[in-house]
């Protein structure tokens, strides 16, 4: 590879070109079916996508954000009830709380999972808790036993936030079957991805499927006989016509993650005071996030940026920090969180990233540091 060539955060590129014929075969028959909005395609891939996680019902929605509040109403979370939270997240699963008028609560994480830090949850509960949503975040599972022991003991419902780890499992679970709800995301960046926006849902539970079926259609089970108001989050027929192109390879796709992240953590060993991920069982590496030496975040990034590596910081301001709730919020303090924002880095990854491009890249951050 030329030292000109720029090497992205992500490459979608050979995953289209590797499907491409089938791709527009499924954009061909939604086109010349004449069938937009759920229609047979939305069915079938909410069939599939069922089997694949081993549950009962899979809802299709417009987003992984609208699969989180959607979640929580047909919860009946509303105005005066807490949710418990990582702090460490995209807004969405903090907003999504807000949304039905709770209040997010936040717990902070563990130092090597980036995960929420189960051993801090139990003293978060108050008389108004009423759900708790972890976060696989980066495609590497909760510790989802201790999680479920604990919702259990208190009576909360667990909404599994699997925006980022399609795929992952954790101890032979899917994240997503192990909740009362799991709420995924298809954006495009995500391991199994969509040409736009795009979620789903997934439950056990009959009762709260039929719920959650109505309020993604203005609220109501026939059209025109609203119950409630709901919201316009479906699913495009053409989203999923292409989504179950993908779904038979996501397993292959989350394999080649691991590899490339063994990879990288054969390469950057030793480099001095650079942490790398583990490469646990059923971690899919949606991303692949390093801990940078203390002040030294920014002069790496700007260094492989100049080098020609694209690289992002997940995320540079936890939820709690942010001024929105700094000002509705009692202080929070979630010192993990704080001090990982201020050293990570996520580096390209993609599964068919070459061992070529990952010496580039571990070249680049020896080099720096």
């Amino acid at each position: 590879m030329s030292a000109q060539t720029q090497i992205p955060i992500l490459d979608l590129k050979p995953q289209i070109e590797s499907l491409w014929p089938e791709l527009q075969a499924a954009f061909e028959r939604v086109m010349k079916s004449g069938h937009f909005i759920m229609g047979p395609e939305v069915k079938a891939f909410e069939e599939e996508a069922a089997a694949y996680l081993g549950v009962k019902h899979a809802i299709g929605l417009n987003s992984g954000t609208d699969a989180l509040y959607i979640a929580l109403r047909a919860l009946g979370v509303g105005p005066g009830d807490e949710v418990i939270t990582t702090p460490f997240t995209f807004f969405a699963t903090a907003e999504a709380i807000s949304h039905v008028g709770a209040m997010p609560v936040f717990v902070d994480i563990e130092e090597d999972s980036f995960n929420i830090d189960p051993d801090l949850i139990e003293a978060a509960i108050t008389a108004r808790t009423k759900a708790i949503i972890p976060v696989h975040l980066f495609g590497r599972p909760c510790d989802m036993d201790r999680i479920l022991a604990i919702a259990d003991r208190h009576g909360l419902k667990v909404v599994e936030d699997c925006a980022q780890s399609f795929g992952a499992k954790w101890k032979g679970r899917h994240t997503g079957s192990m909740g009362i709800f799991g709420c995924y995301s298809f954006f495009p960046t995500k391991n199994l991805s969509a040409f736009g926006d795009g979620g789903m849902m997934v439950t056990n539970d009959e009762e709260l499927a039929a719920t959650a079926r109505m309020l993604r259609v203005h609220g109501s089970r026939k059209k025109y006989f609203n119950e409630t108001v709901g919201y316009n989050s479906r699913i495009d027929e053409l989203h999923a016509a292409m989504l179950r192109v993908k779904l038979p390879h996501i397993d292959i796709w989350n394999t080649a993650r691991r590899r490339a992240a063994d990879r990288y953590k054969g390469l950057l060993e030793n480099v001095p005071r650079l942490i790398s991920p583990e490469v646990i069982h059923g971690h899919v590496f949606h991303q692949y996030s390093v801990l940078i030496p203390e002040d030294r975040q920014d002069e790496v990034q700007t260094s492989l940026q100049e080098s020609g590596i694209s690289t992002m910081v997940y995320y540079p301001v936890p939820c709690h920090k942010l001024k929105l709730y700094q000002d509705s919020h009692a202080v929070v303090t979630c010192p993990v969180a704080e001090a990982t924002s201020q050293k990570i880095l996520s580096l390209p990854i993609w599964p068919e990233i070459t061992e070529e491009i990952q010496r580039r890249i571990a070249f680049a951050i020896r080099r720096c540091l």
